[in-house]
Formats: structure tokens, sequence, C-alpha cells
């Protein structure tokens, strides 16, 4: 028997738009819109973009603080190693991004994941015995930030979980969530130089585990981690069958007394998507080119996965072109000097700050072996006025007009990120402004105590 449905779509004032529907022994078939429809402005947000959220903008914008105007602000909180001034890039690499422009030969479409020329430039740069490379194994990006973006993409589905560390570059966390992924949080362990907590790390793995994310030399810890730690890394991904995404952006930016060691060289049977790029080594974060590198020498991606980050490159057609024409040059003709002078200014700051802070009553600092960043513990008993890191690095702001990141952006409370890239005269007037706040605030344990009680 027909049945006739008649449905309409409409609420308040607005002229109801009639559908009419006709049923036909279960077939439905639309008559189309009748007199009467008006079309309205039902413009939304996507859903995606709802679950986008970076926590470090989150509760840095949330901080209604106004700096001390006696004194000069001085910010340790940007991982942007071209703020001051004292870490300019070297001369090859500006030289090589003049030539690629006057040569007139990239200023068009280049493939979505590189030419093929500079895909090489970057095998032959990071090939070794232990981890050979190939063009093919090879994806430029815009940017370390959307390499991990695309490998993210093409390893995880809305659903699985990915494991992220704690603390840890707010980004992982930002990209997954958007996507629908979750995210666990494995835990470092600040007692011994941030290693991870290789118990936890394994007792999170289910069976809607995507990878797990390693992050070496680490942002925000400046750890970095021995071969052994890594080996043992690897043995939990491969018992777990985890690949694993390693976030290498500081890889080679290590202090002379420590040694820094590809994840990808020191295992045969783990699949690894290493993410890299020009920011930090370089000294160029803003000319946004990154890479990944495939590592599958037990063919466990096989096709796929480079299919689908080929297909997922296309979404933005690559990085810039011109960045690109100078990459092989910029590789391979930078002096070592340049990377040695770089080092040698971040571990003097380094150096100084965790010497200064750790002279600090109420503060613990972790020594740091790389990268561009020192954390330090606040023993939150000994400042009872101030309710979490978020409030201590608040006041300092408006009392000493020194902006250093609480770490609650890194998901670990009570500490707070130093940046050592600032110069050296800045490194150590913040760190005495720093002590100034903290004998100001300080409290002794029975000083503590009574405070609690006058609460």
């Amino acid at each position: 028997m027909d049945s006739y449905l008649i449905q309409v779509n409409g609420q308040g004032d607005h002229v109801p738009l009639l559908d009419i529907h006709l049923k036909t022994n279960g077939n439905s078939m639309s008559l189309g819109k009748v007199k009467g429809w008006k079309p309205r402005w039902a413009v939304r947000a996507s859903e995606m973009s709802k679950k986008t959220f970076n926590p470090v903008r989150a509760i840095v914008d949330s901080m209604k603080v106004e700096p001390n105007p006696k004194k000069a602000m001085i910010s340790l909180s940007l991982g942007d190693p071209t703020v001051f001034g004292n870490l300019p890039t070297n001369d090859e690499v500006t030289r090589a991004m003049k030539e690629a422009l006057d040569s007139g030969r990239y200023n068009g479409y280049a493939p979505s994941v590189g030419y093929q020329s500079c895909r090489e430039a970057v095998a032959v740069y990071y090939s070794c015995p232990e981890a050979p490379l190939k063009a093919q194994d090879v994806i430029l990006t815009s940017g370390c930030s959307q390499a991990i973006e695309l490998a993210l993409a093409v390893l995880a589905n809305p659903g699985q979980n990915i494991l992220v560390p704690r603390p840890g570059f707010s980004l992982y966390k930002t990209l997954a969530l958007s996507m629908g992924i979750e995210v666990k949080l494995y835990n470092l362990l600040p007692e011994k130089s941030w290693e991870i907590d290789l118990k936890h790390l394994e007792s999170l793995v289910d069976e809607k585990t995507a990878c797990v994310i390693v992050n070496n030399p680490s942002n925000p810890c400046g750890s970095v981690f021995s071969k052994s730690h890594l080996q043992k890394i690897l043995a939990v991904a491969s018992r777990q069958c985890v690949p694993i995404l390693a976030d290498e952006i500081y890889g080679d930016m290590v202090f002379a007394d420590c040694k820094y060691e590809p994840i990808a060289t020191l295992s045969t049977n783990v699949p690894i998507l290493s993410c890299g790029g020009l920011a930090k080594r370089w000294l160029v974060p803003g000319w946004r080119m990154g890479w990944i590198l495939i590592h599958d020498r037990r063919d466990i991606f096989g096709n796929e996965i480079r299919d689908g980050l080929l297909r997922l490159s296309q979404r933005i057609l690559g990085p810039c072109t011109i960045v690109q024409g100078a990459l092989e040059r910029i590789l391979h003709r930078t002096p070592p000097d340049f990377y040695h002078n770089t080092l040698s200014i971040l571990k003097s700051n380094a150096d100084l700050c965790y010497a200064a802070l750790s002279a600090i009553p109420g503060l613990q600092p972790v020594r740091p072996a790389g990268a561009m960043y020192l954390m330090v513990e606040i023993e939150m008993e000994h400042f009872p006025e101030f309710e979490n890191d978020v409030e201590f690095t608040e006041r300092l702001i408006s009392e000493q007009s020194v902006f250093c990141l609480p770490a609650t952006c890194f998901e670990y409370p009570n500490f707070f990120r130093v940046v050592i890239t600032v110069p050296e005269e800045m490194i150590l007037e913040a760190c005495n402004r720093i002590q100034e706040f903290c004998e100001m605030h300080y409290q002794g344990a029975e000083g503590a105590q009574d405070l609690e009680c006058d609460k």
C-alpha cells in the first residue's frame, strides 16, 4: 500500500519549508521545494574547528597581567631562536636562498611531495648504513608541524588513540583532537633526566593505539635520550606492534658532552616516521621547510602509508618552492663551525641558567642536554600564596617583567619552561629577577603552614 509523508521544516517566525516526499513501496521520492520556501543564513563553524584547541594560546591569552612598567620585559617563553638577533643563520644559508630566488627556476608549482632533487638531497644528508634512505623515502612539508600533522593523519583514524609524552609539545594534542583521535599521555621522569616511564607507556597500549610519539631531543624538557633508553623504547614498540612517530626537529642540537642517536638507526623491525626540518638547527623557523623520513625496512608500512602520505600532501601542494630550491646547498654547504657555535652559545646559556636557578630556594631546575629549553620545578609548598604554576608565572610577569611559560601548557603543572636562546646578559638579568621574586615570596615550612592556617 502506498503511503504519503509531508515533512515540514522550519522554526520561529520563518515561513516553513515544505519538502514533500512520496513513499511508494518503501522507496522515497522528493517532489521538491514548494512555493513559500525562503532561504536563510545558517553558517556554522565546522566540528573540526571546534575540536581544535591550543592549550598554550588558551593559557597565555587568559593571563590578563601587565608587566612591571619600571622593568624592561624579558621574554623567556617563545621557542623562536631568531627573536633577539643573537643567533643569526649562516651566510651560506641566506646565499642559497638568494641564488634560488635569482635563478627564476622556482616560481611555479612543485610536486606536492617536493622536487625529486630536493628529496634526494635530504635522503643523502640523513642516510646512513644503519638507516638507509632514498628520495622516495622523503616527503617535504611546510615546516615540521605539517610533517607531524601528515604523519598523524596517515597513521590514525578517528576513534583510535596515540601515545604522547607528558610533559610534551602541545601541538600533538591540538592536532590529534581536531582529527577525532584520542590522546593518552605517558609520563616522563624528571628525576631521571626526563626519561620515559616505560612501564606506564606500555600499560597505555591497547588495540586502538595507532602510534607512539617520541620527541628527542625534547621540547619542553631539553632532554636527550641515551642509546640504551631508545633501545628500550623500541623494544616496547616492537612487542606491542605499534609504529613510532619520531619528532626529531631538534636532532643533532645536543651539547658537547652528549650524543644524539636518531631512533631509526637502532631498529630494523619497528616502522618509523621521523619528522624534522630546517627551523631549529639552521635557525630559520619562518621558512617553513620540514620533512618526513620513512623508515620501513621490514615493509610493514608497505605502499599504503606511502600512498596515503602522497594523497595527504596534495591538500596544500607542498612547501615553498624557493626554499626547496635552496635546500641542497643549505644541507651540504653550511659549515660545521656554524652548528658548533650555535650549540656553544646554547650550552653556555643552559649552564648559566641552571647554576643560577639551582641556587634559588624553592626552585629545582632539571639540567638540559640539548634543544633550547630548561624545565624548572616550583616547590609549591614554599609559595603557598600561589595556587599553581600559572599564578606563579603571572605574578613573575607583573612584578619582575619576566615571562616564562607555565608548564601547565605542557600538561605538567607546577613547573615552568625557560627558553635559553636569549642573549647571555638577558639570561643573567632574568635569573636575578627570578631570584628576587622567589626571595620575596618564599616561605619556609613553618611560614607556609602559618599562611595555610590563615586561609
